[in-house]
């Protein structure tokens, strides 16, 4: 950031004006025949030059000691992070657009529906320091909710996908071959797979469970952008909404790494 704000005032564009005047300024003193008289012809071009310069970097210097000069630059600095996050929504909601159903395209559809309205009434709509951070965190509350669900979708696909029941009916026939086995080794691997699969069972049970728990996180996440859409569309605006909104991103962030921990133990598997 401080680099840019070097840049910023570099080509600001009153000094940007000054050091243009101050080369037509060196242009004209060095053809001055005094002046080439004293100093010689070259060494009056390059103090000409160099003093142009000098004031030139006065002003940039001027310019980053300013108040106005850093409030302007905070600023676009901060339209422009929502402008980032506004194109970070829209490429997540690409990504998880692929893997959501009927039901949560649906969802989904009208969560950017929000966002979108959100977005436009910040940029065309009056400046204030609280709609400001209100908008920005409501656009990190999208960018949370599109990452807990695509993880959510592509979780539950693969859940969806696993018979429980076939495991179950296979503990069931390994129960069986216990009530008959007289062989103590193959004894003891039946139990070592009927332990297994009662763990998996177990585990998908518990992962079912989450599951459910962040689809009412997930819900509870599309009404909180919804209603603060509305409330930003007639300015009604508060500190307790910033409150909501950073319990609601960090809650989000939380699920959304645990899906994501799920995700990567499962591919090393």
């Amino acid at each position: 950031m401080k680099t840019r704000m070097f840049f910023s005032a570099l080509f600001k564009a009153r000094n940007i004006g000054i050091l243009v005047a101050a080369l037509i300024a060196a242009a004209m003193l060095s053809d001055s025949s005094a002046l080439q008289a004293v100093f010689g012809q070259a060494s009056t071009e390059t103090l000409t030059l160099g003093g142009s310069f000098i004031v030139y970097i006065a002003f940039v210097i001027q310019t980053l000691t300013s108040k106005k000069f850093h409030e302007e630059f905070n600023q676009k600095e901060k339209a422009r992070y929502i402008r980032e996050l506004n194109r970070q929504a829209n490429r997540l909601s690409s990504e998880a657009r692929r893997h959501t159903n009927n039901t949560y395209a649906r969802k989904l559809k009208k969560v950017m529906e929000d966002k979108n309205e959100i977005y436009n009434s910040y940029m065309t709509g009056e400046k204030s320091y609280l709609r400001e951070k209100i908008t920005e965190q409501t656009l990190v509350l999208v960018v949370s909710y599109l990452k807990l669900l695509n993880n959510f979708c592509i979780r539950n696909r693969e859940l969806s996908g696993v018979d429980v029941s076939a495991v179950s009916a296979r503990i069931n026939t390994n129960n069986r071959k216990l009530s008959f086995s007289k062989d103590m080794n193959m004894t003891e691997q039946v139990r070592k797979v009927i332990e297994m699969d009662e763990r998996l069972i177990t585990r998908l049970k518990d992962e079912k469970k989450d599951l459910e728990r962040i689809g009412a996180k997930l819900d509870y996440m599309e009404s909180t952008v919804n209603l603060f859409k509305h409330q930003l569309l007639s300015s009604v605006e508060n500190e307790d909404m910033l409150e909501q909104l950073e319990t609601a991103v960090n809650e989000a962030e939380a699920l959304d790494n645990v899906l994501e921990e799920r995700r990567k133990n499962k591919l090393r598997r």
